[in-house]
Protein backbone atom coordinates (compact mmCIF):
# COMPACT_ATOMS: atom_id res chain seq x y z
CA UNK A 1 0.00 0.00 0.00
CA UNK A 2 1.78 3.14 -1.19
CA UNK A 3 1.80 6.85 0.89
CA UNK A 4 -0.73 8.64 -1.50
CA UNK A 5 -3.33 5.18 -0.57
CA UNK A 6 -2.90 5.38 2.72
CA UNK A 7 -3.17 8.74 3.05
CA UNK A 8 -6.46 8.40 0.98
CA UNK A 9 -8.19 5.68 3.18
CA UNK A 10 -7.62 7.85 6.54
CA UNK A 11 -9.27 10.83 5.31
CA UNK A 12 -11.49 8.46 3.97
CA UNK A 13 -12.67 6.86 7.05
CA UNK A 14 -12.79 10.05 8.96
CA UNK A 15 -15.25 11.79 7.24
CA UNK A 16 -16.89 8.20 7.22
CA UNK A 17 -16.78 8.78 10.93
CA UNK A 18 -17.61 12.58 11.00
CA UNK A 19 -20.74 11.41 8.85
CA UNK A 20 -21.93 9.06 11.65
CA UNK A 21 -22.83 11.99 14.10
CA UNK A 22 -26.15 14.48 13.88
CA UNK A 23 -24.69 17.74 12.26
CA UNK A 24 -26.57 21.29 11.48
CA UNK A 25 -28.46 20.29 7.89
CA UNK A 26 -28.60 22.48 5.37
CA UNK A 27 -31.38 25.09 5.66
CA UNK A 28 -31.16 25.14 9.09
CA UNK A 29 -29.46 27.42 11.69
CA UNK A 30 -26.80 26.33 14.12
CA UNK A 31 -28.02 26.14 17.56
CA UNK A 32 -26.19 28.51 19.86
CA UNK A 33 -27.63 27.60 22.86
CA UNK A 34 -30.47 25.07 24.55
CA UNK A 35 -32.39 25.66 26.95
CA UNK A 36 -33.15 22.34 28.85
CA UNK A 37 -34.96 23.43 31.72
CA UNK A 38 -38.12 24.70 28.59
CA UNK A 39 -37.25 21.38 27.02
CA UNK A 40 -38.15 18.99 29.36
CA UNK A 41 -42.02 17.85 29.98
CA UNK A 42 -44.17 15.88 27.59
CA UNK A 43 -43.85 15.33 23.97
CA UNK A 44 -46.60 14.02 21.97
CA UNK A 45 -44.33 12.06 18.90
CA UNK A 46 -46.28 13.19 15.73
CA UNK A 47 -44.23 12.14 13.05
CA UNK A 48 -41.37 9.48 12.23
CA UNK A 49 -38.63 8.97 9.15
CA UNK A 50 -35.82 6.64 9.12
CA UNK A 51 -33.95 4.48 6.69
CA UNK A 52 -34.67 1.78 8.36
CA UNK A 53 -38.74 2.15 8.50
CA UNK A 54 -40.94 0.88 5.19
CA UNK A 55 -44.26 1.33 4.29
CA UNK A 56 -45.63 -1.93 5.81
CA UNK A 57 -44.13 -0.51 9.46
CA UNK A 58 -46.97 2.15 9.49
CA UNK A 59 -49.50 -0.16 10.69
CA UNK A 60 -47.26 -1.09 13.48
CA UNK A 61 -46.85 2.22 14.91
CA UNK A 62 -49.96 3.38 17.63
CA UNK A 63 -49.90 6.72 19.91
CA UNK A 64 -46.38 7.42 21.10
CA UNK A 65 -45.84 9.92 23.85
CA UNK A 66 -42.38 10.96 25.67
CA UNK A 67 -41.68 12.22 28.32
CA UNK A 68 -38.33 14.04 29.08
CA UNK A 69 -37.34 14.47 32.78
CA UNK A 70 -34.50 17.01 33.30
CA UNK A 71 -31.90 15.68 36.49
CA UNK A 72 -29.67 17.34 38.83
CA UNK A 73 -26.52 16.39 36.71
CA UNK A 74 -28.48 17.89 33.25
CA UNK A 75 -28.73 14.33 31.92
CA UNK A 76 -32.39 13.45 30.65
CA UNK A 77 -34.60 10.73 31.78
CA UNK A 78 -36.47 9.82 28.88
CA UNK A 79 -39.50 7.50 28.90
CA UNK A 80 -41.72 6.31 26.12
CA UNK A 81 -45.26 5.45 26.22
CA UNK A 82 -47.43 3.48 23.19
CA UNK A 83 -50.30 1.78 22.94
CA UNK A 84 -50.74 -1.85 21.98
CA UNK A 85 -53.93 -3.13 21.96
CA UNK A 86 -55.50 -1.82 25.30
CA UNK A 87 -51.79 -2.39 27.23
CA UNK A 88 -49.66 0.60 27.27
CA UNK A 89 -46.15 -0.31 26.85
CA UNK A 90 -43.05 1.95 28.15
CA UNK A 91 -39.56 1.52 27.96
CA UNK A 92 -36.44 4.13 28.78
CA UNK A 93 -32.66 5.66 28.17
CA UNK A 94 -30.47 8.47 29.31
CA UNK A 95 -29.37 11.47 27.60
CA UNK A 96 -26.17 13.08 28.64
CA UNK A 97 -25.83 16.42 27.08
CA UNK A 98 -22.19 16.93 25.09
CA UNK A 99 -20.38 19.95 24.76
CA UNK A 100 -22.35 21.52 21.73
CA UNK A 101 -26.37 22.83 22.23
CA UNK A 102 -28.66 20.65 22.34
CA UNK A 103 -26.66 17.32 21.39
CA UNK A 104 -26.78 14.14 23.42
CA UNK A 105 -25.25 10.39 23.38
CA UNK A 106 -27.72 7.98 24.47
CA UNK A 107 -27.67 5.46 26.90
CA UNK A 108 -29.76 2.55 25.91
CA UNK A 109 -28.39 0.59 29.47
CA UNK A 110 -26.27 -1.68 27.09
CA UNK A 111 -23.52 -2.93 28.39
CA UNK A 112 -20.41 -4.40 27.26
CA UNK A 113 -17.53 -2.27 24.94
CA UNK A 114 -19.54 -3.74 22.10
CA UNK A 115 -22.95 -1.78 22.57
CA UNK A 116 -24.02 0.50 20.07
CA UNK A 117 -23.03 4.43 19.67
CA UNK A 118 -25.92 6.75 19.84
CA UNK A 119 -25.91 10.39 19.77
CA UNK A 120 -29.28 12.63 19.11
CA UNK A 121 -29.42 16.48 18.00
CA UNK A 122 -31.84 18.45 18.96
CA UNK A 123 -31.61 20.72 15.14
CA UNK A 124 -34.95 23.11 16.18
CA UNK A 125 -36.95 23.81 18.53
CA UNK A 126 -39.58 26.47 20.09
CA UNK A 127 -39.89 24.34 23.30
CA UNK A 128 -43.10 25.24 23.14
CA UNK A 129 -44.68 23.90 20.20
CA UNK A 130 -42.85 21.59 17.79
CA UNK A 131 -38.95 20.11 17.99
CA UNK A 132 -37.47 18.48 14.91
CA UNK A 133 -34.90 15.96 16.42
CA UNK A 134 -32.09 13.61 14.29
CA UNK A 135 -30.59 10.65 15.92
CA UNK A 136 -27.99 8.46 14.51
CA UNK A 137 -27.43 5.44 15.80
CA UNK A 138 -24.01 2.90 14.65
CA UNK A 139 -24.59 -0.59 14.60
CA UNK A 140 -22.07 -3.01 13.16
CA UNK A 141 -23.08 -2.99 9.53
CA UNK A 142 -24.88 0.25 9.08
CA UNK A 143 -25.59 4.17 10.49
CA UNK A 144 -29.72 4.24 11.86
CA UNK A 145 -30.75 7.73 11.01
CA UNK A 146 -34.03 8.33 12.79
CA UNK A 147 -35.67 11.85 12.32
CA UNK A 148 -38.70 12.42 14.66
CA UNK A 149 -41.23 15.65 15.01
CA UNK A 150 -42.57 16.34 18.53
CA UNK A 151 -45.29 18.32 19.71
CA UNK A 152 -47.05 19.88 22.72
CA UNK A 153 -50.02 18.82 21.65
CA UNK A 154 -51.94 17.65 18.23
CA UNK A 155 -52.07 20.97 16.51
CA UNK A 156 -49.60 21.32 14.28
CA UNK A 157 -48.37 24.69 11.95
CA UNK A 158 -48.62 24.16 8.02
CA UNK A 159 -44.52 25.11 8.04
CA UNK A 160 -43.48 22.77 10.33
CA UNK A 161 -43.97 20.19 8.34
CA UNK A 162 -42.33 21.59 5.09
CA UNK A 163 -39.43 21.95 8.17
CA UNK A 164 -39.86 18.14 8.91
CA UNK A 165 -39.69 17.24 4.78
CA UNK A 166 -36.49 19.40 4.52
CA UNK A 167 -34.49 17.53 6.98
CA UNK A 168 -35.73 14.37 5.62
CA UNK A 169 -34.00 15.22 2.66
CA UNK A 170 -31.16 16.34 4.08
CA UNK A 171 -30.97 12.46 5.48
CA UNK A 172 -31.77 11.16 2.33
CA UNK A 173 -34.54 9.98 3.41
CA UNK A 174 -38.03 9.28 0.95
CA UNK A 175 -41.41 9.36 1.07
CA UNK A 176 -41.51 5.44 1.68
CA UNK A 177 -39.43 6.26 5.02
CA UNK A 178 -41.49 7.98 6.96
CA UNK A 179 -44.50 6.71 9.36
CA UNK A 180 -47.14 8.58 11.77
CA UNK A 181 -48.10 7.58 14.83
CA UNK A 182 -51.97 6.27 14.26
CA UNK A 183 -54.17 7.74 17.16
CA UNK A 184 -57.34 6.65 15.96
CA UNK A 185 -59.13 3.39 17.17
CA UNK A 186 -56.70 2.39 19.59
CA UNK A 187 -57.47 1.27 23.37
CA UNK A 188 -60.20 2.95 24.87
CA UNK A 189 -61.58 4.08 22.04
CA UNK A 190 -61.11 7.07 19.11
CA UNK A 191 -59.47 9.95 20.85
CA UNK A 192 -57.78 8.31 23.37
CA UNK A 193 -54.12 7.53 23.99
CA UNK A 194 -51.96 6.35 26.62
CA UNK A 195 -50.68 9.10 29.13
CA UNK A 196 -47.89 6.81 31.25
CA UNK A 197 -50.92 4.24 32.48
CA UNK A 198 -53.66 6.18 32.36
CA UNK A 199 -56.02 6.69 29.19
CA UNK A 200 -57.18 10.59 28.39
CA UNK A 201 -58.99 12.07 26.03
CA UNK A 202 -56.96 13.78 22.91
CA UNK A 203 -57.69 17.09 21.45
CA UNK A 204 -59.00 15.53 18.69
CA UNK A 205 -62.34 15.79 19.02
CA UNK A 206 -62.14 19.30 19.57
CA UNK A 207 -61.84 19.80 16.16
CA UNK A 208 -57.86 19.89 16.18
CA UNK A 209 -56.18 17.55 12.88
CA UNK A 210 -55.69 14.23 13.31
CA UNK A 211 -52.56 11.81 12.16
CA UNK A 212 -54.71 11.29 9.42
CA UNK A 213 -54.32 14.86 8.68
CA UNK A 214 -50.90 15.12 9.07
CA UNK A 215 -50.29 11.65 7.16
CA UNK A 216 -52.01 12.80 3.78
CA UNK A 217 -50.91 16.52 4.37
CA UNK A 218 -47.23 14.49 4.00
CA UNK A 219 -48.47 12.67 1.01
CA UNK A 220 -49.74 16.13 -0.42
CA UNK A 221 -46.35 17.64 -0.18
CA UNK A 222 -44.36 14.30 -1.07
CA UNK A 223 -46.43 13.93 -4.29
CA UNK A 224 -46.40 17.58 -5.28
CA UNK A 225 -42.96 18.97 -4.10
CA UNK A 226 -40.72 15.90 -3.35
Amino acid sequence: MGPWWALWLIVTLLQTLEGQTPTTPRGFSQMTSFESKQFQGEWFVLGLAGNTYKREHRALLNSFITLFELKNNSQFQVTNSMTRGKRCNTWSYTLTPTTKPGKFTVDNGEPGPGADKEDMQVIETDYTKFALVLSLRQTSSQTVTRVSLLGRSWRLPHKIIDKLICLTRTQNLTKNNFIFPDVTGNGAGSGWIPLFGHWVKTPVSEGQPSQEHLRRAWEVHCEYGW
